[in-house]
């Protein structure tokens, strides 16, 4: 699975954007697509996620009722809308895309996942 991101940018606090991630070379269908995030510093984290099959959307409490994980089956796209950025959300953040395995799996972890897209800056300014 090839994994394009983009939409990255610099907005004010209180704004909006969305990323997009295209992918390419598999059938998406039994695939888990993440969005992760790494701020100057620390370590990567998860943001959200999203079962491409049924569309399920899972948040971290950071971004809840703020961003929007959703896709387009058509496109073979996921996206993520941001809402009322804050600057604490300013980061490089990366779309990633992991199967489905039959057993409880732990798709918050960064380490679950094994394609993933070459990153996208968000700067939010105060």
């Amino acid at each position: 699975v090839q994994l394009q991101a983009s939409g990255g940018g610099l907005v004010q606090a209180g704004t909006s954007l969305r990323l997009s991630c295209a992918a390419s070379g598999r059938t998406l269908s039994s695939y888990v697509m993440g969005w992760f995030r790494q701020a100057p510093g620390k370590e990567r984290e998860f943001v959200a996620r999203i079962r491409w099959d049924i569309g399920s959307a899972v948040y971290a409490d950071s971004v809840k009722g703020r961003f929007t994980i959703s896709r387009d089956t058509a496109e073979h796209t996921i996206f993520l809308q941001m809402n009322s950025l804050k600057p604490e959300d300013t980061a490089v953040y990366y779309c990633a895309a992991t199967i489905i395995v039959p057993n409880g799996a732990d798709y918050n972890w960064s380490g679950r996942y094994d394609y993933w897209g070459q990153g996208t800056l968000v700067t939010v300014s105060s």
